[in-house]
């Protein structure tokens, strides 16, 4: 596993997270935007958006005096990559287990 692939999952491991992935998915925002959804001091977020930032899943660009974040629409392939592997090998397990069942109705 890469290690941008362990950071993606090291981000999405926390429902935070998450939850600030979610509000990114519908426009981009200053840290003390995102702040305002949370229970949370205004640096307890800053260091969310960074694992996330770290993780691939958002980008933060610079606008004069703030840091506006967005959803990283690429941020998800490490995972669904990773996860491509176990829908193969359960389609390959499932099949091999149906042909087992059908020879031995027979």
């Amino acid at each position: 596993m890469t290690d941008l692939t362990q950071n993606c999952f090291r981000a999405l491991a926390d429902p935070t997270r998450r939850d600030i992935i979610q509000l990114l998915a519908g426009t981009e925002m200053t840290i003390a935007e995102v702040s305002s959804h949370f229970d949370m001091t205004r640096a307890a977020v800053k260091k969310h958006l960074s694992v996330l930032s770290d993780g691939g899943l958002i980008e933060v660009q610079a606008r004069g005096r703030e840091k506006v974040n967005r959803l990283n629409r690429h941020g998800m392939a490490p995972v669904l990559s990773w996860l491509e592997y176990f829908d193969s090998f359960w389609d390959d397990r499932l099949a091999a287990l149906k042909t087992a069942i059908e020879k031995d109705k027979s």
